[in-house]
């Protein structure tokens, strides 16, 4: 079985749509987008929570590969963050995935992860039981944090240096 190591944002809004239209996760009639911002943070600001944005951060398994020596490696702490609103009928979801930086090379550009459908599919299928609790009422079917670890793989220890996540402070290895 082969490893994505590649960023696929059209991974994600496939299986976004899928989940939405074919299996109805959010059957409620409104009309939900998903984009993507590589700089967003998981501050929200009294202003943007009074416009609806609500943020989630989840936990995933992912696997990188280096731009610049073509490293590859798996990660049990990739974080991604979901900002997400209901106006007006219209639903909005904007997505970050943080990168790691080789270790080898160690330069400060990180990489971004590449995921398998399945952990994209367990990501999203978080992501729409948060917006069910929060924008529709609805019991949250899950009693974990605000960060969930989907998958518990043993990798080697976390370096907190190479982790963007870390060096902003949210990544979920501080949730163990």
């Amino acid at each position: 079985m082969s490893r994505s190591t590649d960023w696929a944002p059209r991974l994600w809004l496939d299986i976004f749509d899928e989940l939405l239209y074919d299996d109805n996760e959010l059957d409620y009639g409104d009309q939900w987008t998903l984009n993507f911002n590589y700089t967003q943070t998981d501050e929200v600001t009294k202003e943007e929570r009074k416009k609806g944005w609500k943020v989630y951060c989840h936990c995933a398994y992912g696997n990188f590969q280096c731009e610049s020596c073509s490293r590859t490696w798996p990660s049990a702490r990739v974080v991604l963050l979901f900002r997400y609103r209901l106006r007006g009928g219209r639903g909005t979801v904007i997505m970050r995935p943080f990168g790691q930086t080789c270790r080898r090379c160690r330069e400060d550009e990180f990489d971004l992860p590449g995921f398998s459908d399945k952990e994209a599919e367990q990501a999203l299928l978080r992501l729409f039981s948060k917006i069910r609790k929060n924008c529709y009422g609805e019991d949250d079917d899950d009693d974990g944090g605000s960060s969930a670890c989907s998958t518990k793989v043993w990798t080697k220890p976390h370096e907190k240096t190479l982790c963007e996540a870390c060096r902003m402070g949210i990544c979920c290895q501080d949730d163990e």
